[in-house]
């Protein structure tokens, strides 16, 4: 097919697909913001009501109640007799598939700015049993990294999001995801057992973000951060990954940088809503 075969047609369909996805993040967003909100406006037990939610957010109470009216016919939220409004037994699953679904919606823009600022190539990764997986990517032109580890599986362990995915996790669960993890990797660096793994983790802690330095490959480097989400938990990591001898003089920028990516990316999930 030539370029003049992809003209007007393809340009067309494209503004239509944005258009679609633009109105999808926004009601993701909504419905996001709205559940983050009444969490913690019902922590007490106590029911939340459309104008109590809408003060919190800052939002048009009508706006809000619309919101709410949806989430409830979808059983995401129970409202009683005094149109005051909790989450439901269905709230969890749902939480799921917004986090997951707002995570790819938003996190492409967060990589692009990321990849922007840094002229590196950008990944967000998630936990995946006893790997991560990377379920967004941006790879800047400038970039030598070649194909897309999108949907690609990696050993937790010794991966570019390893660290920052279990930031939250106590030491017994990481112990739990690792059992049956064989510790063999062609990092000269990497982990030789889980205590090493969490003497790692401990001291990334500390840090407030995570070098992987030669771990899964020899050359390879990466800084990352964890994404948190609004009920508090770690749900991704943004991580920053290129050649060792490139990007480990620039280790403080660049975590700068990735921290700034995964706590605007954090802010978009709810995180810090109150």
């Amino acid at each position: 097919m030539t370029s003049a075969d992809r003209g007007a047609p393809v340009a067309a369909g494209a503004r239509g697909d944005g258009a679609a996805d633009d109105e999808v993040t926004s009601t993701v967003s909504r419905a996001f913001d709205v559940i983050a909100s009444l969490s913690q406006l019902t922590r007490d037990g106590q029911g939340a009501s459309a104008t109590d939610v809408a003060r919190a957010l800052g939002r048009e109470r009508s706006h809000v109640s619309r919101t709410l009216a949806a989430l409830a016919d979808q059983d995401v939220v129970a409202r009683d007799a005094g149109r005051r409004y909790r989450l439901s037994w269905a709230w969890y699953t749902a939480a799921e598939d917004l986090v997951d679904r707002r995570l790819r919606l938003e996190g492409l823009s967060a990589l692009d700015d990321l990849a922007a600022l840094t002229g590196e190539a950008v990944f967000l990764g998630v936990l995946r049993g006893d790997t991560t997986v990377t379920i967004v990517e941006s790879v800047p032109a400038v970039s030598r990294m070649i194909g897309t580890w999108v949907g690609r599986a990696y050993p937790a362990f010794c991966s570019d999001a390893g660290q920052a995915v279990l930031w939250d996790a106590s030491d017994e669960e990481v112990r739990a995801i690792f059992a049956a993890t064989a510790f063999d990797s062609e990092g000269p660096r990497a982990p030789r057992s889980v205590d090493d793994f969490l003497a790692r983790l401990h001291a990334a802690r500390e840090r407030g973000y995570t070098i992987v330095d030669e771990e899964a490959e020899v050359g390879l480097y990466s800084v990352a951060a964890p994404v948190w989400d609004f009920r508090g938990e770690v749900v991704a990591a943004v991580q920053v990954v290129g050649e060792r001898a490139a990007l480990q003089p620039r280790t403080s920028a660049l975590a700068d940088a990735c921290l700034l990516a995964a706590s605007a990316l954090s802010a978009r999930l709810g995180h810090g809503i109150r």
